[in-house]
């Protein structure tokens, strides 16, 4: 993404000027007004290509924190002046608490778990519904047909898995080509099954949410099938085997 290109240039060397520049005793974040307009302003000189959903004051004094479309977070001067891409810890109890990291998987997880059910391939828990998994897969995936081997057993421990599509190699691609075809079947899971499998499946071309998810995809940072969400909002890049997947899956 163009956010992507532009921080890995500039955001190192705002995120330092901001730390130089910082007064050595700030005034609450929140006491000046004009200050989401000025960092809107500078926000739209920077071009980043990504919605900003909100800008409020951040945990420390004088730092305003800015929430992208797909999680992503940002931190700014009251004046817009500096704006530094990077974590945000806070010591408590003796720990580092990753405060950004808590903030993107919210928004991820607000995100993820907003997306209508009627639009997911679902395979539903047994038993009782403990947790859910999101899964970004592309049906020429070598490393998506594995995970796909374990979703029985991700089932029987309780975790719902939902498919969302992700043509990996980009829209008309041949993934695109079978993912549109899995979700234009009046069956989506056997459609699913049987794609993975090796088999064709026929069906009529229709109005499909696949390049939707392939761009929902993009925007929280995914590059690569599979991708799961955990409930929380935590992303884990690539094949997971199921005992270790159900564990984080789980985990509360």
């Amino acid at each position: 993404m163009r956010m992507t290109r532009i921080f890995a240039a500039a955001a190192l060397a705002l995120a330092s000027t901001f730390v130089a520049a910082a007064p050595a005793a700030p005034a609450a974040a929140d006491s000046n007004p004009g200050a989401e307009q000025a960092i809107r302003k500078t926000l739209q000189t920077l071009e980043l290509d990504v919605p900003v959903e909100s800008v409020a004051a951040s945990p420390v004094g004088g730092l305003y924190e800015v929430k992208l479309q797909g999680g992503r977070v940002l931190y700014a001067s009251p004046d817009g002046q500096f704006v530094m891409q990077g974590y945000l810890y806070q010591i408590k109890d003796g720990k580092p608490v990753n405060l950004t990291e808590k903030t993107e998987r919210q928004g991820v997880a607000k995100l993820i778990n907003g997306i209508p059910t009627g639009e997911m391939v679902i395979y539903p828990a047994k038993g009782e519904t403990k947790s859910h998994i999101t899964v970004f897969t592309d049906t020429t995936c070598p490393y998506c047909h594995k995970l796909h081997a374990e979703v029985p057993e991700l089932n029987r421990q309780g975790i719902e898995v939902r498919y969302l599509a992700f043509p990996r190699q980009g829209m008309g691609s041949d993934g695109d080509k079978q993912l549109q075809a899995v979700w234009c079947s009046s069956d989506r899971r056997a459609a699913l099954d049987k794609m993975v499998e090796g088999k064709d499946i026929k069906a009529a071309k229709c109005a499909n949410p696949v390049s939707k998810q392939f761009e929902l995809g993009q925007s929280i940072g995914v590059n690569g099938t599979p991708a799961i969400v955990l409930e929380s909002g935590q992303v884990i890049p690539g094949y997971q085997p199921a005992p270790q997947l159900a564990k984080l899956a789980l985990a509360k």
